[in-house]
């Protein structure tokens, strides 16, 4: 570990901690509900792990301008490759960098994220720019809250994963996301096809607990038609409920 960092108990480190888990529940504030499903220790696991992907893919699809995000994408690279090593500097590690050891394999996937900034052209190519990506959350995943499979995550995992990656690109407010083949950039009913075509094509749920969840609150937001808002309380309970049961 790092010399000189703060321990996740300490003041500093708890509020730089917060800071960034505070960001993603401002974005999901549907979590208060659904984590309840999840045991007191995954809790804290799931919110950081949460956070550190929204992190990465703020970095990769935000903004106007894609460099100042591949930076901040190369800079995670090196944190991450450092996490495997037994160091960390971010405050997300404070709680997770011990916890996984797959850490280098989501590093190196950071490039293929970088690159899925472009707009794909059909639904397929829009799939495969992020399948990388998303076998490496897998490896997280079962690593952080355990595998409900003897050979560990498999295509269904992937899936998951996938499905849920493609709801966060409607985060970012622009439609750079939604393949050419179903209409031009900036096209509202282009966004509500791709929507549709997601919720048409989604996984069934598979893999750990709070995946599930995940891709329950995503899915809930795709049926709202813009993609991002949040869905009702008693939906969210309900769908929560069914998808923890699993």
């Amino acid at each position: 570990m790092s010399e000189g960092l703060d321990t996740p108990a300490s003041g500093g480190a708890q509020q730089a901690l917060e800071a960034f888990t505070g960001k993603w529940r401002q974005r999901w504030p549907e979590w208060t509900l659904a984590e309840v499903f999840l045991s007191a220790p995954q809790r804290p696991l799931a919110l950081a792990w949460a956070a550190l992907q929204q992190e990465l893919c703020d970095a990769a699809w935000g903004g106007s301008d894609a460099r100042p995000g591949e930076a901040k994408l190369a800079w995670w690279a090196e944190e991450l490759a450092g996490w495997g090593r037994g160091m960390r500097r971010h405050p997300l590690g404070a709680v997770l960098q011990a916890r996984a050891t797959a850490w280098p394999t989501l590093a190196a996937s950071l490039p293929t994220l970088a690159a899925s900034r472009g707009r794909p052209g059909d639904p397929a190519e829009a799939a495969n720019a992020l399948k990388s990506f998303a076998h490496a959350i897998t490896l997280v995943d079962a690593e952080l809250f355990g595998s409900e499979g003897p050979a560990g995550p498999g295509t269904e995992d992937i899936r998951v994963a996938l499905a849920c990656l493609q709801q966060a690109r409607f985060q970012q407010g622009d439609d750079g996301h939604v393949p050419s083949s179903l209409g031009r950039a900036w096209d509202a009913d282009a966004r509500a096809r791709w929507a549709a075509l997601l919720l048409a094509d989604w996984p069934p749920m598979h893999g750990p607990r709070p995946r599930r969840l995940w891709a329950t609150l995503a899915h809930l937001r795709l049926e709202r038609g813009d993609g991002v808002s949040p869905a009702p309380a008693w939906r969210v309970v309900w769908h929560a409920w069914r998808a923890a049961r699993n």
